[in-house]
């Protein structure tokens, strides 16, 4: 059996903003890559050919508001 101990009285260091920007940046460009994926991948400006990434996302795009027929 393993036992655990708490440390009570911890201090907990805060977190630089160098170590936390690359991380958001990545974040914010999944989610921009994501919205747009979601939101504007069909018709004219399509970066794939047919409706797979639309149909795939279809439902998506109703619960964000986004319209689509």
């Amino acid at each position: 059996m393993t036992s655990s101990s708490v440390v009570h009285g911890g201090v907990l260091a805060p977190v630089p903003v160098r170590e936390i920007l690359p991380w958001a940046v990545f974040g914010g460009l999944l989610f921009l890559l994501a919205m747009y994926f979601i939101g504007v991948e069909e018709g004219a400006m399509a970066l794939f050919n047919g409706m797979y990434v639309h149909e795939f996302v279809h439902d998506g795009r109703h619960l964000l508001g986004f319209p689509c027929h």
